[in-house]
């Protein structure tokens, strides 16, 4: 059995990308990984593309350094814009974005072909889910809705009660109902899936953060670099700047306290 202990590394422009995190730590618990969260340069969505690249190969280049044998992409933005860049800057290690996991799930499990997507306004501009999803499939129709006010909320910890019923209701009420499967294309999506589930509960609903847990199980069994040691690994958190509620979004976004991160200020 492989002992390929080395951790994974995972990476956002803040602290949503913890979903992903707490979907592989459910999957892979044998897996250490490694997340770095951007926050001092937050959000990437209304960043230039040159500079959300050259964010993410610093980035990469330092889980790298840490002794990544894997980088997630957990941020839709930055796989929409920089993954192909790291795929060509870091060939010797397998390089997952949020977008293409998703996609792949979501071309399964419809039956109809009608996807609907919903995420920030970034990524729904970026057309970068309806590219991927025509790619598997030309005869996907795809259905994008933003839903800027969702990343808030959710940040507040708010992902239950009324004003969040509300704002989920009228985001998606007028959404296409002959869709049969809607991507939630943004890591702090799940945890409003309950909700949203309310008002689309015959729709199927593709949790990225669980597509990427997937594939990236998929992609340590093929390179043969999986944890097959029976202990369960460690996490290791890295930030640009030490957000003043990092406590309490790690506890909403990981449904766990995490140990204080170590502060970055030079890659």
């Amino acid at each position: 059995m492989i002992m390929d202990k080395r951790p994974i590394g995972v990476f956002d422009s803040g602290l949503g990308g913890l979903t992903v995190v707490k979907a592989l730590k459910k999957l892979l618990p044998n897996e250490s990984i490694l997340y770095f969260g951007d926050t001092a340069r937050l959000p990437y969505g209304v960043k230039s593309k040159d500079l959300v690249i050259q964010y993410s190969n610093q980035i990469a280049g330092f889980l790298i350094k840490k002794n990544a044998k894997m980088i997630i992409i957990a941020c839709n933005t930055a796989t929409a814009m920089a993954l192909k860049e790291l795929e060509n800057n870091f060939k010797d290690i397998p390089i997952i974005g949020v977008i293409g996991p998703s996609s792949i799930q979501a071309s399964l499990e419809s039956i109809n072909k009608n996807i609907g997507v919903i995420g920030t306004i970034a990524t729904i501009k970026s057309n970068a889910y309806e590219s991927a999803l025509k790619s598997i499939d030309k005869n996907i129709n795809v259905f994008s809705k933003d839903c800027p006010l969702f990343v808030p909320f959710v940040e507040e910890g708010m992902v239950e009660g009324e004003a969040i019923n509300l704002i989920v209701e009228h985001y998606l009420s007028s959404f296409r109902n002959d869709i049969d499967t809607m991507i939630l294309g943004c890591t702090h999506y799940p945890l409003l899936e309950p909700v949203i589930k309310k008002y689309v509960s015959d729709i199927k609903l593709v949790d990225s953060a669980s597509a990427v847990a997937k594939y990236a199980n998929d992609i340590l069994n093929d390179c043969k670099i999986k944890n097959g040691y029976n202990k369960e690994g460690s996490l290791e958190c890295f930030v640009t700047d030490l957000p003043r509620q990092f406590e309490k979004l790690g506890r909403i976004f990981l449904g766990e306290t995490i140990k204080e991160p170590q502060l970055v200020n030079e890659f």
